[in-house]
């Protein structure tokens, strides 16, 4: 089986021996995502639904990087630091980037990193053809 390996050069990557996303055969899995964009920023503090598109759009492009789609997710987690606050725009952006795909999805309250921070997410990803058999590299 191959092994695929991407970085986006976040500190905690580098600090904490970690990669962005890991390709082990058809099998991708992709880190615990935030909205921090290129100025280092929490991109739209307090809005889980801006900063859940924002994160798909991280992952999207992680995912892609290692031969997958957001078709191919699998699992999806959800890190919210107010769930009674957050889960909402969490569900209504979930709902909007994989409709038709339907993965299995959890949500957990947790603490984040900084204030505004509202919402973490993970994906897994088996990429595979229509009719459900695995691709490998």
């Amino acid at each position: 089986m191959s092994v695929q390996t991407v970085f986006s050069g976040g500190r905690f990557e580098i600090i904490g021996s970690y990669a962005r996303g890991k390709r082990v055969g058809p099998y991708v899995f992709i880190s615990g995502t935030t909205a921090i964009n290129e100025q280092n920023e929490v991109h739209a503090p307090g809005d889980a639904y801006e900063q859940s598109i924002f994160i798909f759009q991280r992952i999207e492009k992680a995912l892609a990087e290692l031969g997958a789609e957001m078709k191919h997710v699998v699992r999806t987690t959800a890190f919210l630091s107010d769930m009674q606050g957050g889960v909402m725009g969490f569900v209504k952006a979930h709902g909007e980037v994989f409709k038709g795909i339907n993965p299995a999805s959890t949500g957990v309250e947790a603490g984040l990193t900084r204030p505004g921070m509202m919402v973490e997410i993970q994906v897994d990803a088996i990429i595979h053809d229509d009719d459900g058999k695995l691709l490998d590299a």
